[in-house]
Parts: structure tokens; sequence; C-alpha cells
């Protein structure tokens, strides 16, 4: 037996569904946009810190440059300067694996990312 007094098809529940569905299509794009913020600022940030550490790298390496040829020329030698540089950086090595623990880095990596992936979030919990 069919009855034609269905109440499930008034226009309140078509309302009200339509309703829930733009909601859910609105946060859905929300998600998608904030997905895409925080890739974009990943992507800066990593392009960045590679360009500064390019940079940095050939500052060293032509640092390291000149001092080597520095102490050559005071030393009047056409090698000790460069081996002295070198053995500065031997030295730095031996204590960055000897003396410097992993829980320092940790350290650091916590204090730099300290609520980076919360602090843009402006929804209310």
């Amino acid at each position: 037996m069919i009855l034609d007094d269905d109440n499930s098809k008034t226009p309140r529940n078509d309302s009200l569904i339509g309703n829930l569905t733009g909601y859910l299509d609105t946060r859905i794009d929300l998600v998608r946009l904030e997905i895409q913020e925080k890739v974009s600022g990943i992507l800066v940030g990593t392009i960045h810190g590679a360009t500064l550490a390019i940079l940095g790298l050939m500052f060293v390496i032509f640092l390291s440059v000149f001092a080597g040829l520095a102490l050559n020329s005071a030393l009047d030698s056409t090698f000790w300067g460069f081996g002295i540089v070198a053995g500065f950086y031997l030295l730095l090595l031996v204590l960055v694996l000897v003396g410097v623990d992993k829980s320092a880095f940790q350290g650091l990596a916590t204090k730099l990312l300290k609520d980076k992936i919360y602090k843009s979030d402006k929804r209310q919990a």
C-alpha cells in the first residue's frame, strides 16, 4: 500500500539538505585552500632555505680558500695554510661528532617549529 502523504519530501527538508550539502562543499573548499596555503608556505620556505644554504656554503668555501692562501702567504709556504684550514675543519667535525648530542639539535628543531602547524589555524575548536 502506497501513501501519497510522504513527509520526507517537504520543502523544509529539501532546504535543510541543500544547506547541509552547501556547508560540506564549503568546508571541503576551505580545507583544500588551507592545504594549498600550507604547501605553498612549505615550498617557499624550502626554496628560501636552500638558497641560503647554497649561498652560505659558497661563502664558507671562498672564505676557507682565502684563509688558506693568506696563511700560505704568511707562512711562506705553498701548502701549510690549506693544511691548517683543513685541520680547523677536522677539529670542528670531531667536536660535533663527540661533543654535541642529538638532543641539542632536537631542541633547536622544536624551538624553530613550535606552533608552526596550528599557528595559522583561525578556527575555534
